[in-house]
Parts: structure tokens; sequence; C-alpha cells
């Protein structure tokens, strides 16, 4: 599960975060800690932040890429994660998306924690007045004054985001003024049915795997019977082809033999019927010769 958590300071983002880490056996990405985390590691791009965080700059966007791309490829992000304070702006969310696209992972849900402002800072005002009215410290970055400060750079900055994920169909809104049980049973909700579709999408794709295979299977097979077929016909005529010109072979040596007899025969009758004719002729010229030259 890959997920992204919007929503202005104070809507309840961080403790959702945390419950649904423990559901999903996922990881909660902060871009704080991964920025020190890499520092502190000495990685290449942990030492660009370094050089950028002490001179008391914004890290770039490519850094901050960097440092995630190299984040969720460790063994504890294998089953997902939550991405928090993480995109913040349009141009981050691009190069987040350009990032999962080379490593063939996908977002499966952009939750917005949708709240009215005006009821936050009536929260925060009620909370600041509880722990002075206890004696408790107030945190500097916890006053209604800073507070709408942050939502101010909320609305410039991040809301944006909404339009960019609901274009995408990544969008997912819930109610975060409800009570917190309220607001991770609707999360529960939503991701529930992602996962029905997903799971029936991947029953749909195997089945179709599936059959595109038995399809190959069967036109291997039709095609290797074909070729039987055909080498087996291709014999059977070539046999039948030998016995034929074998049987003509047969048939013609005694026809050729008779005719040859039947000539040499014709031969013989007719070199004697010519001998019968030219006797008597020729005895009967001889007989002339002789009584010419008895008269002489």
């Amino acid at each position: 599960m890959r997920l992204i958590l919007l929503g202005p300071p104070g809507s309840g983002k961080g403790t959702q975060a945390q419950r649904l880490v423990q559901r999903y056996s996922i990881i909660q990405l902060s871009t704080g800690e991964m920025l020190r985390a890499a520092v502190a590691a000495q990685t290449p791009v942990g030492l660009k932040a370094k050089d950028v965080m002490a001179s008391g700059g914004l890290v770039p966007d490519d850094v901050v890429i960097g440092i995630i791309s190299d984040r969720i490829d460790q063994p504890d992000a294998h089953n997902g994660f939550i991405l928090d304070g993480f995109p913040r702006t349009v141009p981050q969310a691009e190069a987040l998306d350009e990032l999962l696209k080379k490593k063939h992972l996908k977002l499966d849900a952009v939750i917005e924690l949708r709240v009215n402002e005006s009821a936050l800072l009536e929260r925060v005002e009620t909370r600041v007045a509880q722990m002075r009215e206890r004696g408790e410290e107030v945190r500097v970055d916890d006053t209604p004054e800073v507070l709408t400060k942050r939502l101010a750079s909320y609305r410039a900055l991040t809301e944006p985001l909404i339009h960019y994920y609901s274009e995408r169909r990544k969008l997912l809104t819930v109610d975060g003024m409800m009570t917190i049980e309220a607001v991770t049973r609707e999360i529960d909700r939503i991701l529930a049915a992602i996962s029905a579709v997903e799971a029936k999408a991947a029953k749909k794709a195997g089945a179709a795997k599936r059959t595109a295979q038995g399809a190959k299977k069967a036109a291997k097979a039709a095609s290797k019977q074909q070729g039987k077929g055909a080498k087996k016909a291709a014999k059977k005529a070539s046999k039948a082809s030998g016995k034929g010109a074998k049987t003509a072979r047969a048939t013609a040596k005694p026809a050729a033999k008779r005719a040859k007899k039947g000539a040499k025969g014709t031969a013989r009758k007719a070199s004697v019927g010519s001998r019968a004719r030219t006797a008597p002729k020729a005895r009967k010229a001889a007989k002339k010769v002789t009584k010419k030259r008895a008269k002489a």
C-alpha cells in the first residue's frame, strides 16, 4: 500500500498515519527524518543535502527525490509506505510520479483530510488556553498566530495538489472534522475498497494471461499436428508416386518386350515375303538371258 496524506496543519495526518503503519505493516516516510538519516549515513545525496542545510537554504527537489528513491529501495519499504510532508508542490508531485514510474511502482491513493480552518483555529485556541490554565508550557509553533501562517502557506503551495491528484483519479476525501475513530474507519473502508478492486483486476489479468497461454499452447499443438499431417501426407504421396512409377515400369517392360518381338517378327515376315516375290522374277530373267546366249 503506497499512500499520501494531504491536509492542513492540525487536520490529524500524523495520528492517522501512525494507525495506518500499524494496520498495514507499512512505513511512514518523513522527508525531514529521511534528510537527517541520509546526512548521518553520508550517502551521496545526503552529503548534498548537508551542504544546503548547513547554509540554511531549502533542499532542492532533486535532492529530496534522490533521498526518497534510496529510502523506498530498502527492504522495510517492500510492503508500502506513507509519505509525510512530501510532496508539497505540484512540481514535487510530478517528480515523484516519474520516480515511481521508473521503479515500476504506483500510488494506491492520495487521501485528503478536509477540515474547517475556523474550527482548527478554535481547537488550537482552546488547547492553548487549557495548557496555560494547567501551567504547562505552550510550544512556540502551537499558537493561533503560527497556525494562521501555516494555513496560508498550505493554501498557496499544497492545495493545488488536490486538483493535481483529482485529475489523475487518485484523490479520496475524508471529513477530517469527524472523531479520530470515525476518520480511521472511513480511511479503512476506502483502502479496503481499493484492495478489492485491485484484487479483482489482478484476478482478471491472471485469467486473461492463462487464456492467452492456453491459446498459445493450442496454436502450437495445432501447428505441430498440422506439420505432422503435412509430413505424413507428403510421405504417403511420395510412397504412392513410387508405387505408381514401379507399376508403370513393370507394365512398360513387358509391353516393350512384346513390341520388340512384334517388330522383329514383322521384319522377318517382310523379308521372307520380299524374297518370295523376287525369286520368280529373277529366275525368269535368268532364263531369258540363257536363251539369248544359246541363239547366239
